[in-house]
Order: structure tokens, then C-alpha cells, then sequence
């Protein structure tokens, strides 16, 4: 995990906050409710996902660069995002 960290350093992880700002802001204009629960959690998993990718053995994160460690982090934001739209849609 430290590898990875040091790999991509502090910038990375804005950039990484960011595109998981922008994919929950999205998800919350589709959903149209709880924009800030949408922005947090895509936040989170933008965050997230490299890490536990790598932590799960895929470390080819790093070699590949900042643009497929961002498109890997909109990924997983985008399903997060859709796990917690099914999870709050089925609760009304």
C-alpha cells in the first residue's frame, strides 16, 4: 500500500478526490436527491479503489500512470454509486 501511495503521491490523491466529486455529482442530478451523500460516497471510492485494488494483488496501478490510476477511480466511484443508488432506491 505504501508503494502505491508513494507512487502516486498527494497530487494523485486530489486528483482522485476530484473525479470521485464529479462522478457523485453526476449520480446525484440522475437520482436527483442526496446530492451530498452522492458527492461523499463517490468521493470515497474514487479514493478507495486503488488501494484496494492493489492491496487484492493488481499492482499494475502504478506502473500504468496517472490516467488509468483516474479511469480505475471513476470506475469504482461510478459503482459504488450505483450499489448505493439500488440500496436507497429500495427503501421507499
Amino acid at each position: 500500500m505504501e508503494g502505491l501511495l508513494d507512487a502516486i503521491g498527494a497530487a494523485a490523491l486530489v486528483f482522485l478526490a476530484v473525479v470521485g466529486a464529479v462522478a457523485g455529482f453526476i449520480a446525484g442530478k440522475i437520482a436527483g436527491r442526496n446530492m451530498a451523500l452522492y458527492i461523499v460516497v463517490g468521493i470515497a471510492a474514487a479514493v478507495v479503489t486503488p488501494f484496494v485494488l492493489t492491496a487484492l494483488g493488481i499492482g499494475i496501478l502504478a506502473a500504468g500512470g496517472l490516467l488509468l490510476l483516474l479511469a480505475v477511480a471513476a470506475i469504482g466511484a461510478i459503482i459504488v454509486l450505483l450499489l448505493v443508488q439500488v440500496l436507497l432506491g429500495r427503501r421507499r
